[in-house]
């Protein structure tokens, strides 16, 4: 059988609301059924057999629905002729290091992340690249064209939990006598979590390792305060020295010191920096633009080359690959490693360079917290703006503000806009129709000052920001 034999030319076509940016995802029964799971395989695997490939690696997470969902996915991508390594139950990132570990050619999570229990979707690796943006709409149009090849590939399982346990401890280089709380969220990541800790030294107190799919305990997103007000309370009561936490499929990350206190998403980026940067001094180091500015100016400090970058997990991974960043991160809290490692998003391993980093700092995490200048900032606020209208305005704003001289703007994903002491970002979401913003400054009264600006051009354009 030629690799352009088509199977049956009749079409499927997705929820237009599931093909997202960075991945597939969509309400069970809703909006995403096993039939989208069967025609996405088959998609998939047309793909890689046209770029000369024969394997692809299946993983699903706890959710109730993807053990029926990645079923679906598997007959779909085997009737297009190509074979399926099976990993299995675990969290995303054990997908992405399966396909460096059996050289395969691509790759399928079935995963909602952390979004919530009746959520769930597909993240996807073609050759070792993530499929996103454009990508992910060819594969739509494919679908709904019945281009599909037809064959018969094969299925092996593959047990890569413990490889994939000793692959994260092998970097570890952190304190012997740490104490340590751990939060898994019930999400993916619990068991992978279990066994690391069983082997890293130190005092390790587990939190909801148990995976289920309900998420009983809380919402499997660390980067919510509420989130990790359990961790919180079990730092604070058992002394520990610091509390670590992941989302629903452990390719984020968050953390807390002793004192409770939660170290976002850019803080933990610098202080991991300085390892990389001790290893490779003068690199490159990736930040999106919701990212503070404490961190790129840290950045440079310590001899680095800081790039701000578009706003999303996959865009990030490209631009590293582009510059041979040795890491990149989000405020979001997906850090990517390719200083001794891959160059995705794997929590699990960035808590163990956490710990390791740790070391390299000489003292505590609380002690690190309290080494970063103070700053005053806003949460990130979202507000309602239509698909076709919230380019528009990100274009308006930016025209207006080209005609003043008094502020340096960053028009790299939206517009990052530095003055009067600090700065305030407008950006359209890529997965929403909404507006994101932010802003930061050293003090409450420039903060105040940074909104009133950020609120003066949105009502130019025609929107509202509620008052925070």
């Amino acid at each position: 059988m030629t690799s352009e034999q088509l199977a049956d030319p009749s079409g499927h076509s997705f929820d237009p609301s599931i093909l997202r940016e960075y991945d597939v995802r969509g309400l069970v029964g809703e909006t995403l059924f096993t039939e989208d799971a069967r025609a996405l395989g088959r998609v998939v695997a047309t793909k890689v057999r046209r770029n000369g490939g024969i394997r692809v690696v299946v993983g699903y997470d706890g959710r109730h629905s993807s053990p029926e969902l990645e079923a679906a996915l598997v007959a779909g991508i085997l009737s297009s002729g190509i074979d399926v390594d099976r990993i299995g139950l675990g969290p995303t990132p054990m997908l992405y290091y399966a396909v460096h570990a059996l050289d395969a050619d691509g790759g399928v999570m079935v995963t909602g992340s952390h979004n919530p229990p009746d959520y769930n979707g597909f993240k996807l690796v073609i050759g070792k690249q993530a499929v996103f943006g454009e990508d992910i709409r060819e594969l739509g149009r494919m679908a709904a064209n019945g281009d599909y090849l037809q064959g018969e590939g094969e299925v092996q399982d593959h047990e890569l939990l413990e490889a994939y346990v000793s692959r994260l401890l092998r970097d570890y280089e952190g304190p012997k006598d740490l104490k340590v709380a751990w939060d898994a969220g019930n999400g993916a990541a619990g068991v992978a979590m279990e066994r690391l800790c069983e082997q890293l030294p130190g005092r390790h107190i587990l939190l909801n390792q148990r995976i289920d799919g309900a998420f009983p305990a809380h919402h499997p997103d660390p980067t919510v305060a509420e989130n990790l007000q359990q961790l919180i309370q079990t730092v604070r009561d058992e002394g520990c020295d610091l509390g670590i936490a992941f989302d629903g499929d452990g390719d984020r990350i968050g953390a807390v010191d002793s004192q409770g206190r939660i170290l976002w998403g850019d803080q933990l980026m610098l202080l991991l920096s300085r390892d990389v940067l001790k290893a490779q001094p003068g690199a490159t180091i990736i930040a999106d633009v919701k990212a503070s500015q404490v961190l790129f100016d840290g950045i440079a400090a310590l001899g680095g080359q800081p790039l701000m970058w578009k706003t999303g997990h996959s865009l990030i991974k490209a631009k590293m690959q582009e510059t041979g960043a040795p890491f990149a991160g989000e405020m979001s809290a997906h850090l990517f490693f390719a200083d001794r490692f891959y160059g995705h998003d794997d929590a699990l391993y960035a808590a163990v360079r956490l710990l390791s980093a740790l070391d390299t700092w000489g003292d505590s995490l609380a002690a690190f917290r309290d080494s970063l200048p103070p700053i005053v900032n806003t949460p990130e606020l979202r507000f309602p703006c239509t698909d076709e209208r919230k380019q528009a305005v990100i274009q308006e704003v930016k025209e207006r503000l080209e005609t003043r001289n008094d502020a340096e703007v960053n028009a790299i994903d939206g517009v990052r806009v530095s003055e009067d002491g600090g700065w305030w970002l407008l950006r359209a979401s890529n997965t929403q129709d909404v507006l994101v913003a932010r802003c930061e400054a050293g003090d409450e009264e420039t903060l105040e000052r940074l909104k009133g600006r950020l609120k003066e051009q949105l009502h130019l354009s025609g929107v509202e920001i509620p008052d925070s």
